[in-house]
């Protein structure tokens, strides 16, 4: 067992042997769920900071809240307001806070609000088909500039482009379009030139992304755009101008994403076709200042009033901060307890940001970089629990198919009142993050430590693909979708069993989304796992390729391979398709309303496997998309996995929960 010491709450001076998995644990479903929010991309402004707060008890209602300048926090925005984009789907970037005013999109509506002088949110826009992201201030034309992604043509493709809002009528017009895909706006301090990033099809934004600069006329119309960097091979992350006026982006050109200043932005604007010496190193680093734009409005740097660089980094699986000078060099790391951070937003001398520990879930936090005195400003969970019964993520190393090695995080099951049966090992579950391309992290998760405190191991695996390891580890899966994902997870499981952790005859694979699709392949092409779960994963790639959205509607040509002209291979690798040769129980968990991963995904795999004879079942939750918001179907399906671990692994939980339905057990 692996526990943590604490003086507030002893270990029980003798603890009960009972079999892994049945440990009765403080850590419930409805703690995890009941009692947790999730915090959104803090902003700065001059009267306090501002954050959105996912609340699984308001139905996945995103409020809109700001801690004020006399630290009471209130809610601006009240039901049925719900301050969330569907841009790309994923949204992100909802909101903006100007010295014209805090402007949101409305999840229902997708209208662009602001709050007028009553505090009550005031519709902006009026034109139904659009959707917003992104947006910033232009107040010397008073108007916002943004995302817009144009539903209105009904079954084709929408329309991405830039615009400006007219903040008197509410008008949106074009200013920028020519591209697929659009983000990351930002307008110079004298306010004469905006930047911002495109790309195309297939390209994903961690694939290839174009910086793009253009003259801003006193009529607010754009001079003719000029790239300033980029390419198909080279991803750009979040364009930003420093008070003097220089243009800086991130860049991944060097094999990491670093951060790099335009050179020339600030006086000419640079000549189509950009050489590669258009960007300057600032800090080169074997180290990620930049992040897959899974979502809109991610940030990870900024400038203080002197034009010093705040910024976060990650390596080796933590995320620092650090502040760079331009003027001199100076690189200075800015200790902190937290083990990984995000959404860093910088003003003169402070900074606010997500941060979370080994120990701790995330909260806002805001840091004096001159005193480096921080404080919480929000917790994402108001409930404690002893520290006894928190196990701590331990970064793992280990060997995987072509002489590599892939990245995790293990957690052993930490329970101060419980001991497995002597001779026993316990059961392990191999989670598997979404996107691909995206990552797991070492801060505390309430969902895992509801496993590790029952007695179960978990190792979180960050599969080549993932990002946060530099480009080439994210390019292990071009191609390779549904391989090299697959092998590192089942080979996460093997360095475990090879340190005799884990019990090898109890082995649970569980993932949502492309996690979800790992989940299938996984039973679906190797014998190894005794269970699966499955969060709205990818049944039927073939399937996918055809009735997803715009912006990953090509993602699997890079991931797989072209369509049709590769439809053999799509076939291949769809775990719909051979049924046959899976032999594991499996739980399938699945929002009515998802547009990513339709239903229809879940469904079939549900009745093939059911007539295979094997023990399945599918839980469907009306009003759930992609990723479940509301409290009861969180709690629900947390309860349905370990009861269905139960039946599987032989055990009896402590919890009383309600029985699922699980054909041919």
């Amino acid at each position: 067992m692996n526990s943590t010491e604490s003086s507030s709450s002893p270990k029980a001076a003798s603890p009960i042997y009972a079999a892994f998995g049945s440990w009765k644990s403080p850590i419930t479903a409805a703690l995890v769920v009941g009692e947790s929010i999730r915090l959104g991309q803090p902003r700065i402004g001059a009267d306090g900071i501002y954050w959105t707060e996912g609340r699984p008890q308001e139905k996945g209602r995103n409020a809109l809240v700001r801690l004020r300048a006399d630290g009471e926090v209130e809610d601006l925005t009240a039901a049925p307001f719900d301050a969330a984009t569907r841009a790309h789907e994923y949204g992100g970037g909802s909101f903006a806070v100007t010295a014209a005013g805090v402007f949101f999109s409305n999840f229902k509506d997708q209208q662009v609000y602001t709050l007028d002088a009553s505090g009550q949110p005031k519709a902006v826009t009026q034109t139904e088909g659009l959707r917003y992201a992104d947006l910033i201030a232009d107040p010397a034309r008073g108007r916002l500039i943004g995302v817009c992604e144009d539903h209105r043509q009904g079954g084709h493709e929408p329309v991405n482009t830039l615009v400006s809002i007219d903040l008197a009528t509410g008008k949106a017009a074009v200013i920028a379009d020519g591209h697929d895909f659009f983000s990351s706006p930002c307008i110079s301090p004298d306010g004469t030139r905006l930047a911002w990033l495109s790309w195309d099809h297939p390209n994903m934004p961690w694939d290839g992304t174009e910086l793009w600069v253009a003259e801003i006329a006193a009529d607010g119309a754009l001079g003719k755009p000029r790239r300033a960097a980029g390419s198909n091979s080279e991803s750009l992350f979040q364009p930003a101008w420093s008070p003097a006026g220089d243009l800086h982006v991130v860049s991944d050109r060097s094999g990491w994403w670093n951060l790099y200043r335009a050179r020339g932005a600030s006086s000419v604007v640079p000549d189509v076709n950009a050489s590669d010496d258009t960007l300057e190193a600032l800090r080169p680093m074997d180290a990620e200042f930049g992040k897959p734009q899974w979502v809109f409005g991610m940030t990870t740097y900024g400038f203080t009033d002197d034009g010093r660089i705040a910024c976060l980094y990650e390596q080796n699986g933590i995320t620092h901060l650090a502040v760079y000078d331009p003027s001199t060099g100076a690189f200075d790391e800015i200790p902190t307890p937290y083990s990984t951070m995000r959404d860093l937003q910088v003003d003169a001398q402070r900074v606010a940001f997500v941060g979370s520990s080994p120990t701790a879930g995330e909260a806002i936090v805001e840091l004096d970089l001159g005193t480096r005195v921080s404080r919480i400003v929000r917790k994402s969970d108001r409930a404690e629990v002893d520290a006894h019964y928190v196990s701590i993520a331990e970064p793992i190393r280990f060997p995987t198919e072509g002489g590599l090695h892939a990245h995790a995080f293990f957690y052993a099951p930490t329970n101060p009142d419980f001991n497995g049966p002597d001779g026993t090992l316990p059961p392990l579950i191999v989670i598997a993050h979404g996107g691909p391309t995206s990552a797991t992290h070492s801060g505390f998760k309430w969902q895992i430590q509801y496993w590790t405190s029952r007695g179960f191991g978990v190792v979180d695996v960050n599969y080549g693909g993932s990002s946060g390891h530099g480009r080439a580890y994210r390019q292990r899966l071009n191609g390779q979708w549904g391989i090299v994902d697959i092998n590192d997870a089942i080979n996460a499981a093997r360095y475990l069993i090879g340190q005799k952790r884990v019990n090898e005859n109890a082995l649970a694979v569980r993932g949502g989304s492309a996690g979800g699709y790992l989940v299938l392949c996984a039973l679906a092409f190797h014998d190894f796992f005794k269970a699966g779960t499955s969060y709205y994963g990818v049944a039927d790639l073939e399937a996918l390729m055809q009735d997803t959205h715009k912006f990953e509607s090509r993602y699997m040509i890079r991931l797989v391979g072209p369509y049709p002209e590769e439809r053999a291979l799509y076939q291949a690798r769809s775990p719909i398709h051979f049924v046959e040769r899976m032999s594991s129980a499996m739980i399938l968990f699945q929002g009515a309303d998802d547009k990513v991963v339709p239903p229809n995904q879940a469904e079939s795999i549900y009745q093939a496997v059911r007539a295979k004879g094997l023990p399945v079942a599918h839980v469907l939750y009306q009003g759930e998309g992609h990723g479940f918001k509301r409290a009861e179907n969180i709690t629900h399906s947390l309860e349905a996995e370990l009861y269905f671990y139960g039946k599987v692994f032989g055990f009896e939980p402590a919890d009383k929960i309600e029985p699922v339905a699980i054909d041919n057990i």
